[in-house]
């Protein structure tokens, strides 16, 4: 039976007074504040917001009709997520250094930057689950996937002692697994058939998407570099990182081509594979793995990330009814574990005579006053933290998605659609009969037809599952 629906506004109302009671007695601002911390992270964080703000939203405008939720409530759901991971990861933080007031939070730039990192991770799962949740649903996710979030990244970060610069693991892993578990709970045998006529993309919506695609894509060296400040490995991670995005969006093209029976570009690929270089060298990308090394990782990255939207999308929605409306498998999951494995390499080869006094400062636990690990045991650890993280993310998207399968479902008639939750203007092309339909699949080719029909009528169908 399911519970009653609660309003979504009471809700963000209820948690806001939290927040703000919260923050009136735990969190005031880091002393002193340091004139460096805003030369070296402020500008920098800037282009991590537009990434989260413009990026991230803009990305998943491709649905013709979902385009003012996609950029609505990735702006809400990133205004929740800040404000919640700033107090709650600065506590996790204090108790796994033994602060003395543990309770107690102190704000720097950088905490700004990190609750970013949090906003972005909660986006990736919005894109598994895009178009079937309800705003309500959506906060609930919010709420309680941060929870999740900061104890993983308190595990890898605290305990484990892992390097991952980029978040690949922290961020795009346990974003997307979070979100695929989230919609395997709520997955619905409607959507098992693609033929929701709603789920599509036109001409318009799709150019919107690809303005998302170009501001990832030109900002990511600042997302993987952000945190380490002026010097060497922050100079190293922002080169790693453009060549890795170059490399990937050329195999990402070239691999879209020739899946493609008539040899023609899929705008799915063009808007998310070229983007999989960024997440795939991002837990390496302030070491040293050489420029050849970051060009062949994007190349791979573009590969995988392609065949993933070609071939693995369609196969998991076919087997296990598992839906993921923006592929974020294939974007942020897939890449992310071959990042994973790329840092517990790099790690097993690691020494101070490559990267001198560096080196303690990407795994401090090597020090000898430290844990005194080896190179082998460091690897170990590395590899440790991409099941760790496998594994929190999906019991936790689990217990999520059961968690808010109780409460507002939209209805099927509501799924990939504002016009039940937002004030939409009509448009003129439809009120004239007018329907412009461009139909891109993960299965077949692209096509773009101006059909002429009764009013309110829909042609084709861009399944991007």
């Amino acid at each position: 039976m399911k519970l009653p629906a609660i309003s979504a506004s009471i809700l963000l109302l209820v948690f806001q007074v939290i927040l703000i009671v919260i923050y009136a007695v735990a969190v005031d601002y880091s002393k002193p504040v340091a004139s460096t911390d805003i030369t070296n992270f402020y500008p920098v964080f800037q282009d991590v917001n537009v990434m989260i703000f413009i990026g991230f939203g803009f990305l998943m405008t491709f649905l013709k009709k979902y385009g003012y939720s996609a950029v609505g409530y990735n702006l809400l759901i990133s205004a929740v997520t800040i404000q919640w991971s700033m107090v709650l990861t600065s506590w996790l933080a204090n108790a796994a250094n033994k602060a003395d007031s543990p309770g107690k939070v102190k704000l720097s730039v950088t905490n700004l930057i990190t609750a970013d990192f949090n906003a972005g991770t909660v986006l990736i799962t919005f894109g598994a689950v895009l178009g079937k949740t309800s705003r309500f649903q959506l906060v609930v996710i919010a709420i309680v996937e941060t929870v999740f979030y900061g104890v993983n990244e308190m595990l890898l970060v605290h305990y484990l002692k892992v390097t991952d610069i980029g978040g690949s693991m922290i961020i795009h892993m346990f974003g997307a697994y979070f979100g695929l578990a989230v919609a395997f709970a709520l997955r619905k045998d409607e959507l098992r058939d693609g033929e929701n006529a709603k789920e599509a993309s036109n001409v318009n919506s799709d150019l919107f998407s690809m303005i998302g695609t170009v501001f990832l894509w030109m900002y990511w060296p600042s997302f993987n570099g952000v945190l380490l400040g002026p010097g060497l490995m922050q100079s190293r991670a922002f080169i790693n990182t453009y060549i890795s995005l170059a490399a990937c969006c050329v195999s990402a093209f070239v691999v879209s081509s020739m899946v493609d029976p008539n040899r023609k570009l899929n705008m799915v690929h063009v808007q998310n594979a070229t983007l999989a270089g960024g997440v795939a060298v991002g837990a390496a990308a302030n070491l040293i793995i050489h420029p050849w090394g970051a060009m062949l990782v994007g190349s791979l990255a573009g590969i995988i990330s392609t065949l993933g939207y070609q071939y693995i999308q369609p196969f998991l929605l076919r087997s296990i009814n598992l839906h993921d409306t923006c592929g974020v498998h294939n974007l942020h999951g897939l890449p992310a574990i071959f990042s994973g494995i790329l840092a517990t390499i790099a790690s097993a080869v690691a020494d101070e005579s490559d990267y001198g006094a560096d080196l303690y400062a990407i795994w401090p636990a090597r020090l000898k006053t430290g844990d005194n690990r080896s190179k082998s045991n460091q690897a170990g650890y590395q590899f440790l933290a991409v099941v760790v993280t496998l594994a929190m993310s999906i019991v936790g998207g689990l217990i999520t998605g059961f968690i808010v399968s109780l409460l507002d479902n939209p209805s099927e008639d509501q799924w990939f659609d504002d016009e039940d939750f937002w004030e939409v203007p009509a448009l003129d092309f439809e009120a004239k009969g007018v329907v412009v339909n461009h139909a891109s699949s993960h299965v077949g080719p692209m096509e773009m037809r101006i059909t002429t029909t009764s009013v309110g009528g829909e042609t084709g169908n861009n399944n991007r599952a």
